[in-house]
């Protein structure tokens, strides 16, 4: 018997706000941080002793946060149900020494971050954010949303063939933003312009992690307003969804007869091969300590993941109305068809059977459609946490997300209900 929905179009209102606030994971992850916040959790540093308290904590590393909820008279073998997401996007990152230019143009020297969509990222008006590391140790964000940086296109004048052999993009040469005018290149500038955006004294900052974002911010499109457009819906989408589910989730208190989970790893669309990422330690670690601080040992450890589940949520393909031949004939997954379950043999994703039977019956609890995924045979099948998640923690991982239009571009495309339908559908999930 499905229930009255938690989450409708206010959900993507709130989620064009987070896409907007968040241009990095370190932005993503504070932001829902404050959102948990809200819903009464507390931060817990990896450094200290942990207690088996009840309620909800979080502890974050870099652009990765996981937060969990512990119900009143949890046992230490209690299951856990996750909800894994990725806050990392492709785009283009700044490099060790960020000044550069030529021909009296002031450039920044940037480093290709993921697979991104190269052109999507021509003539459009960047900002730049990130993280800076001060000398006395500590981290400050930063973010300049505005318009600072352009990657220019060559004039069609120069290039008279672009339009029927098509743009050839070299990652080196035709990448570089422009954000000024003058000859004299100087070591520090970008550096020193941070500081004084940030408030910092000069000199402070000591190492930084900074990347570009397009400043057009998330909009309604269509007659009927029923799309948005916006960056990073890969998979800040799915973090925002989570963030709210997990929240939702701990309003129900002792009733849980799991302890609901989001892990929103940094790092995905390069590998996830980091301390923060989803093939590192820090998801084993929190479930482990988690499990010994309410008095569990190592038994009670391998019970709880044995009876555990992983919804991996990411973005998927929506069928393209104009390349409709580049999808499965018989799977075509539409914008606002509900979330989609992802299904490779090949292990790219790790739905099974009996994966697919706990998504379907969450799906049914929260009275939420979803579609399937599945990859044209011609055409290698993309990947994501879940066979990372399944195959170091030995849990059973469902591959699922929204669909959408235009993934990796600087600016995707979805559906406006697909967000508070996967809300939902994560929601009904967690509670078990």
């Amino acid at each position: 018997m499905s229930e009255p929905p938690r989450f409708d179009r206010g959900h993507t209102d709130d989620l064009m706000s987070f896409l907007a606030a968040s241009p990095t994971p370190y932005h993503a992850v504070a932001n829902a941080a404050e959102r948990l916040e809200k819903a009464g959790f507390r931060q817990v540093a990896e450094t200290d002793a942990w207690d088996g308290t009840a309620g909800g904590k979080y502890v974050l590393r870099g652009g990765a946060i996981v937060a969990w909820y512990v119900p009143e008279g949890a046992k230490a073998h209690t299951p856990f149900r996750i909800v894994g997401a990725h806050t990392d996007s492709p785009n283009l990152r700044v490099k060790p020494r960020p000044d550069s230019g030529a021909h009296g143009w002031r450039q920044v020297a940037v480093e290709i971050y993921g697979g991104p969509l190269l052109n999507s990222w021509l003539d459009r008006d960047l900002g730049l954010a990130g993280r800076l590391s001060l000398r006395d140790g500590t981290n400050r964000l930063v973010d300049v949303d505005r318009p600072l940086l352009r990657v220019p296109q060559l004039a069609i004048h120069l290039d008279r063939a672009v339009n029927s052999d098509g743009l050839k993009l070299d990652k080196q040469r035709h990448m570089q933003p422009v954000w000024g005018l003058g000859e004299d290149v100087r070591d520090g500038d970008l550096i020193a312009f941070l500081e004084e955006t940030a408030g910092l004294d000069e000199g402070s900052v000591t190492g930084w992690d900074l990347m570009v974002h397009p400043v057009e911010p998330p909009a309604y499109l269509g007659r009927d307003r029923e799309l948005v457009a916006g960056p990073r819906m890969d998979n800040l989408l799915s973090v925002h969804a989570g963030t709210a589910a997990l929240a939702a989730a701990a309003g129900r208190g002792p009733e849980l007869p799991y302890i609901p989970v989001l892990a929103a790893f940094d790092h995905e669309e390069n590998g996830s091969q980091s301390d923060t990422g989803a093939d590192g330690p820090l998801l084993g670690s929190v479930l482990e300590r988690s499990v010994f601080a309410r008095g569990g040992s190592l038994e009670d450890r391998a019970r709880a993941l044995a009876g555990t589940v992983c919804l991996s949520s990411d973005t998927g393909h929506a069928v393209h109305p104009n390349y409709a031949e580049r999808h499965d004939p018989t799977h075509h997954p539409r914008v606002d068809g509900g979330p989609i379950l992802k299904v490779n043999v090949n292990n790219r994703y790790a739905t099974d059977g009996s994966g697919r039977a706990v998504f379907a019956a969450a799906c049914e609890k929260a009275g939420v459609p979803f579609q399937t995924f599945v990859s044209n045979n011609a055409m290698p099948c993309g990947t994501t946490i879940g066979p990372i998640t399944a195959a170091r923690h030995g849990i059973r991982t469902v591959d699922i997300g929204v669909a959408i239009l235009s993934m990796h571009s600087a600016r995707e495309l979805c559906g406006a209900k697909d967000p508070f339908l996967l809300a939902n559908a994560l929601t009904a999930f967690l509670e078990g």
